[in-house]
């Protein structure tokens, strides 16, 4: 298994609403992060990662896309494309691939700057035995106010100053085997949500990875500052080669 290339699927073909005016005219895989657009961060991981073969899922603005990534001899990887006649999601266009698809693959989107080891996380996949595994990481949300409990007389039970939750959230990375595409629908958009519900409702486990680093995703302006600003001080922290783990599978 080892001798074979590790193949990725690259989501890249949004339209980055929440980006605009800038999306205009770049498609939101070519926006800057410092020196480079943040797919080429990307692909520059999974590269380190030992992922050298992938599929840009593309659409908006593509021709953008294949102009500046060709045939990605450039940065050492091979890099092939697929368009979807019509939105089919972020999974639907899986069933596209097929035919390219390996027993083991990531899916990742290609707008977002981690430093999430891709390879620990495929291994961790295949040890799971599980068709699909969710990279997570978990979100912090304080309330800035003091947060008061009742019972049902309207007297207090607690009282909680300005606390904080934490939620656990999907990263936009993935973790699949071949075999989960026979529960993805042909030609209708289907989501990673409605993938992974629809595996629940089979009660078919889904793993999760555990990501402690540094994660962002970006959506929005704000984000995209945020991401330059972390690059560009722990640039060495975001490129990792892989791990001796994934030499041994």
């Amino acid at each position: 298994m080892m001798d074979e290339p590790k193949r990725a699927v690259i989501l890249a073909g949004g339209r980055g609403s929440r980006l605009k005016p800038y999306t205009h005219v770049l498609p939101k895989p070519l926006m800057p992060v410092c020196d480079a657009p943040i797919l080429e961060v990307v692909i520059n991981q999974l590269r380190e990662n030992g992922f050298t073969e992938l599929m840009l899922a593309v659409n908006h603005l593509e021709g953008l896309v294949r102009s500046y990534f060709g045939d990605g001899s450039d940065l050492g990887v091979s890099i092939a494309y697929s368009k979807e006649d019509r939105p089919l999601g972020t999974v639907g266009p899986l069933q596209l691939l097929a035919d390219w698809l390996p027993e083991h693959f990531l899916v990742m989107n290609g707008d977002l700057l981690t430093d999430v080891p891709f390879s620990e996380l495929f291994c961790d996949h295949i040890r799971s035995g599980c068709l699909m595994t969710v990279g997570t990481y978990t979100r912090e949300h304080r309330i800035a106010d003091g947060v008061i409990e009742t019972n049902g007389e309207g007297f207090i039970t607690d009282f909680r100053e300005k606390p904080c939750h934490k939620t656990l959230v999907s990263m936009g990375v993935y973790a699949m085997s071949r075999d989960v595409l026979g529960h993805v629908p042909t030609g209708t958009p289907f989501g990673m949500d409605d993938l992974v519900l629809t595996l629940l409702g089979q009660r078919i486990p889904v793993n999760t990875f555990r990501h402690a680093g540094e994660w962002y995703d970006i959506g929005c302006p704000q984000d995209l500052d945020r991401a330059n600003k972390a690059y560009a001080e722990r640039r060495a922290s975001f490129i990792r080669p892989a791990t001796e783990a994934l030499a041994m599978i």
